[in-house]
């Protein structure tokens, strides 16, 4: 008797842990899915889909995908109902928690980036709608975050030792000079399109625009 109780009990053990990560975009995907930060709070993926390709059924937690060039997509659900998405270059969109396959509609590769969240609730904290020395511009909200649009005056400096009560993620639009020390870590001097860095809440950090011209980046604000 007692082995007949425990023979299901151990395959559902087994099968259970495996069932969520069976869908993890890097898992079932890694040729279309490629990891670029993680931590406790985030975790970036960079998504590049030739023209015509699909991915596999996958899934992802309340998440930002920024487009870093235009996007023509179809998202096949589990049910196997369809929703088109076309976003312009360097727009950003918010999407609750989802389980879909991609497919590239466009002519073009589709790049994006997609901001993962991993606290299971959103935080408090409050999001500047201005800052000094900086143009922004609201791309996208959701309960998590606030994505910008954001131009970086000549003249930027965030004088040494700031900090900030929400996480940022900055990603770089344009090559630029523009410098970001963030306590304990090998300053950044220079970006190119596409770069991402990582600012934790409350961590003592310097930036400074010294490339002398304007620079245009997304910075994704999380509370």
């Amino acid at each position: 008797m007692k082995a007949c109780v425990l023979l299901p009990m151990v395959s559902l053990i087994l099968l259970w842990p495996a069932s969520p990560r069976a869908q993890d975009p890097v898992q079932v995907d890694a040729a279309h899915y490629r990891p670029v930060l993680d931590n406790a709070s985030v975790r970036v993926l960079r998504s590049f889909l030739s023209a015509g390709a699909k991915s596999p059924m996958h899934q992802h937690p309340d998440s930002v995908v920024i487009a870093l060039q235009e996007v023509r997509a179809r998202f096949t659900m589990p049910d196997g109902k369809t929703q088109d998405q076309n976003l312009p270059a360097e727009s950003a969109y918010y999407s609750p928690a989802a389980t879909h396959s991609t497919t590239n509609t466009g002519r073009a590769g589709l790049n994006v980036l997609i901001v993962e969240f991993k606290p299971p609730k959103p935080g408090t904290a409050v999001l500047p709608p201005t800052r000094t020395g900086l143009n922004m511009k609201v791309l996208a909200e959701g309960a998590r975050a606030l994505v910008y649009r954001t131009t970086v005056d000549p003249s930027f400096h965030e004088a040494a030792g700031s900090t900030h009560e929400f996480d940022q993620l900055v990603v770089a639009l344009v090559p630029a000079e523009l410098t970001l020390a963030i306590a304990g870590k090998p300053a950044r001097t220079r970006w190119s399109r596409g770069d991402v860095v990582f600012i934790p809440r409350g961590q003592p950090h310097e930036s400074r625009n010294t490339g002398g011209t304007f620079a245009d980046f997304i910075i994704v604000a999380i509370r």
